[in-house]
């Protein structure tokens, strides 16, 4: 079975959206990362700001988040929801479309859980030891008032908690992959060769 369908989970800082981003420039498919949370914020009514945080980490407790997440169109069919469940929902068939309207790489938001039983589909984890993300998030990014060691903890544990409660999966657990890559390593560049290698052999 040909893998058209690449989803690229990652630890904060580890590089994974860069090697998604290469991979499907090298596969000539389309990408999405922030081009699925427009797509979400399109469909949702949500705001982007909201989605790009509560769409992939731990629910918040900001109350600005919250109040720019409304929408003022009411969503009747699942105002019982919480909004954090009500966005997986939107993610989850946004995903799912997109997926289906042929190959692509998705990066994040549960990706690799919500196309688990495709078999076009490859999915890939992506991850560093902490001082290769800290330096990178850096030189990236820029300093903040948090030291990068606890930057990356903090992203890291949101992003653990947010996939348990909606997969009920570890996440980064090698079992839920098919691939797990230390880019601090081997390279956001050896990376990419080996994600684009694989899903060669299957065509």
């Amino acid at each position: 079975m040909t893998k058209q369908i690449i989803t690229i989970s990652r630890a904060f800082g580890s590089g994974g959206h860069t090697i998604g981003q290469e991979v499907a420039k090298r596969l000539g498919i389309p990408f999405y990362d922030k081009e699925l949370v427009d797509e979400v914020a399109k469909q949702s009514g949500f705001h982007a700001d909201f989605i790009k945080e509560a769409g992939e980490y731990a629910p918040v407790s900001s109350s600005f988040l919250f109040s720019i997440a409304v929408s003022p169109n009411p969503l009747s069919t699942m105002h019982t929801m919480s909004m954090a469940d009500q966005l997986f929902v939107y993610q989850t068939n946004v995903i799912r479309n997109l997926a289906e309207k042929g190959p692509c790489v998705i990066v994040g938001r549960c990706a690799d859980y919500i196309l688990r039983e495709r078999e076009d589909a490859l999915h890939v984890f992506i991850h560093a030891d902490m001082a290769y993300r800290a330096e990178r998030i850096v030189r990236l990014y820029g300093e903040t008032k948090q030291t990068p060691d606890k930057r990356l903890a903090e992203k890291d544990n949101k992003r653990k908690v947010y996939y348990k409660h909606y997969t009920n999966r570890n996440w980064g657990d090698a079992q839920n992959y098919h691939l797990c890559l230390n880019s601090g390593l081997i390279g956001i560049d050896k990376c990419t060769d080996i994600i684009v290698d694989v899903a060669r052999m299957y065509e």
